[in-house]
């Protein structure tokens, strides 16, 4: 738009048909530029709509395609040679577990992939900017051994943009802390797979699905805090982390897993709206994170003695989209929607399952640490397809975080 003061400009000079002609090439740049600074600033636009929408989300928090101007979590994969943000030899802090390139990965077009949303282009993760704008503040990463996996990428996306800033790493259990001295930048996990108390008693773990007590406490000064479960819910036999669960003050040997876990997840939502003061606290959820354990998720159904058998070996994504995996996850996601929606103030779903559905490529399969001779030879019972490799996967997470966060 021109404004009163362009117009007294052009008009002045108007006698002449020559002047007439400049005026009007004038008036043409100008909207040029106007048209040009509109199109430059729609991806932010976008973005910052996406997050003013998603503060107190109404709508159903986990299926967001088409519902924003900028559906974050719908979109394809796309090859860039521009990644991956950091190399592991520059990131000592990655956990043996997450990381394939020390322990022996071959291949790395696993690490070549982008996240390309149906209708935007997501900004490049900043760190600098990232401490910049966080100073002085903590995040803080709630939940499993997948929460564990996004700290340690967000901190290796950090420092990779700030490599002369002193740090400190506080490493504990079930707190561990990484801090960017120079900026006042804290960011941390807490490691409580379930959220809720687990206690001992009696020599017997007692998952405690009514109860977020002690854990609590250490995460109410937080600036931004992400939660996770998920996992842990499903786990059997020697992998279970309890011996009994205690609900409504009675305890079970047992009970159907997906109530369980509905029953902590609105524990854990009345305590966060009872307890997290919403205008100081940004509080995030990371949906549920798909295992490849098995091959017909992407083999066609078809699944035979010479299909693979895990992640093992696969080094693409599959093409396109998919669909929400089936079976307990996505029982889990079903709860863990209406647990949010539920909120009275709703946290942030980070609705990672799909895109994560389609790296079947990214897990650490049997470059996980320093696995035997006999472990590596058996990758139909060593391979891990449910943690992720870093650099990685993760990273995308982080990328949606930051855009989330920031846009």
């Amino acid at each position: 738009m021109l404004t009163p003061a362009r117009m007294a400009l052009l008009h002045s000079h108007s006698p002449s048909s020559v002047s007439y002609s400049v005026s009007c090439f004038a008036i043409l740049c100008l909207v040029f530029l106007v048209q040009f600074h509109i199109a430059s600033s729609a991806l932010i636009m976008s973005l910052k709509n996406h997050h003013n929408n998603n503060k107190h989300p109404r709508r159903s928090p986990m299926f967001q395609t088409n519902q924003t101007s900028c559906a974050l979590f719908a979109g394809t994969w796309v090859r860039d040679d521009t990644y991956p943000l950091y190399q592991y030899a520059n990131c000592p802090i990655i956990d043996a577990e997450f990381n394939c390139q020390m322990y022996g990965r071959p291949d790395s077009d696993y690490l070549k992939y982008r996240w390309r949303p149906i209708n935007c282009e997501l900004p490049r993760f900043n760190g600098l900017e990232f401490l910049l704008k966080m100073k002085g503040k903590t995040v803080m990463f709630v939940g499993d051994s997948l929460g564990r996996n996004q700290w340690e990428s967000l901190i290796c996306l950090v420092a990779a943009s700030a490599p002369s800033s002193q740090t400190q790493m506080i490493r504990g259990d079930p707190l561990s802390t990484f801090k960017f001295l120079d900026y006042g930048v804290s960011i941390s996990y807490y490691r409580a797979p379930y959220l809720v108390d687990i206690d001992v008693m009696q020599g017997k773990r007692i998952l405690r699905l009514d109860y977020i007590s002690g854990n609590g406490n250490a995460w109410l000064n937080a600036d931004v805090i992400s939660f996770n479960t998920g996992h842990w819910w499903t786990h059997q036999g020697s992998l279970q982390g309890w011996d009994y669960m205690e609900s409504g003050g009675k305890y079970y040997r047992d009970m159907d897993r997906v109530s369980a876990l509905e029953t902590g997840l609105r524990t854990w939502a009345n305590w966060v709206d009872s307890n997290i003061d919403r205008t100081r606290t940004s509080v995030f959820f990371l949906s549920i994170s798909p295992t490849h354990y098995d091959p017909s998720e992407w083999n066609g159904g078809a699944s035979n003695a010479a299909t693979t058998k895990n992640c093992y070996g696969e080094t693409a994504p599959m093409t396109g989209t998919t669909k929400y995996p089936t079976g307990a996850y996505s029982d889990q996601m079903r709860v863990l929607d209406t647990v949010i929606r539920d909120m009275r103030g709703p946290a942030y779903l980070m609705d990672i399952t799909m895109l994560s559905q389609l790296r079947k490529d990214g897990h650490p399969s049997i470059y996980s640490g320093d696995l035997s001779p006999e472990q590596r030879a058996n990758p139909a019972r060593s391979a891990d397809c449910s943690h992720w490799c870093l650099p990685g996967l993760p990273d995308t997470w982080n990328q949606l975080f930051y855009t989330a966060l920031f846009y």
